[in-house]
């Protein structure tokens, strides 16, 4: 199975978040791999959920707790696309040398945006519904899941998509109604189960909710403490979380 060509696009311009892959293989813990690699323990769980987003199958097996913050070790993929990155380390002298001003590489720079949804959900178009002047495009994760997301037909046109198209569903964390598993659904609204993986409280604010679900991608949500406590939600708690199609972004190689 090939790489994505968007998670390969990721090992290029984000080798930071790529090379702690490195760290988790030697030190086989989140919390000293994070060091090793000059990000804050939380920085390094949300690589390790991007990488995992991103590719066909996860890249790290982890444990929740433990003495060392959870031990961390590289799935057969992982141990796959850290060769990978190994190898484009040696290309990127060749790379830098072959550029002919410095303003090149701004240029690159700028058409390889990063996002601020926390959120990045590798798919692939399994459908395209047209509603009018949108469409509904179903998208198709690992394992079967599935999930809608509603853009103008100007939008299809203009990122080519197609089934078979692979895509990055892209998802605000304050867009996610987390809710407890079995709730009623809004008719029309995507929904997803999973199981609560971590919760991070927040001194001021809704806290941090790491969701596994069930294909090995993680979702984090937002919500306010008094609704875990009256849902009586916590960690490995069955949850789901519900949202609109109109709140899924579809991103595209370029």
């Amino acid at each position: 199975m090939s790489l994505p060509t968007l998670l390969t696009q990721h090992i290029v311009r984000r080798p930071q978040r790529i090379a702690l892959l490195q760290h988790i293989a030697e030190q086989g813990s989140i919390t000293r791999a994070a060091k090793s690699a000059g990000l804050s323990y939380k920085a390094a769980w949300d690589a390790i959920d991007e990488l995992n987003n991103l590719a066909q199958s996860p890249l790290v097996e982890r444990s929740v707790g433990g003495k060392g913050g959870g031990g961390a070790k590289l799935s057969a993929e992982g141990e796959r696309v850290l060769r990978l990155y190994q190898r484009l380390q040696a290309l990127q002298a060749q790379v830098l040398e072959a550029a002919e001003d410095t303003s090149d590489l701004d240029l690159l720079s700028r058409l390889m945006l990063r996002t601020s949804a926390r959120n990045q959900l590798h798919g692939k178009v399994r459908a395209v519904e047209s509603q009018g002047c949108n469409d509904l495009i179903v998208l198709e994760l690992p394992e079967g899941l599935q999930l809608q997301a509603q853009i103008t037909h100007d939008s299809t046109l203009r990122l080519e998509l197609l089934p078979g198209t692979e895509v990055v569903a892209l998802i605000k964390a304050g867009w996610l109604d987390v809710q407890a598993a079995g709730a009623q659904v809004t008719t029309g609204h995507n929904c997803l189960r999973g199981t609560i993986e971590q919760i991070l409280d927040a001194e001021d604010g809704p806290c941090e909710v790491r969701i596994a679900l069930p294909n090995g991608q993680t979702l984090c949500a937002l919500a306010e403490p008094l609704l875990l406590k009256t849902l009586e939600l916590k960690e490995s708690s069955t949850v789901q979380v519900q949202f609109s199609p109109s709140h899924v972004l579809i991103g595209t190689p370029l």
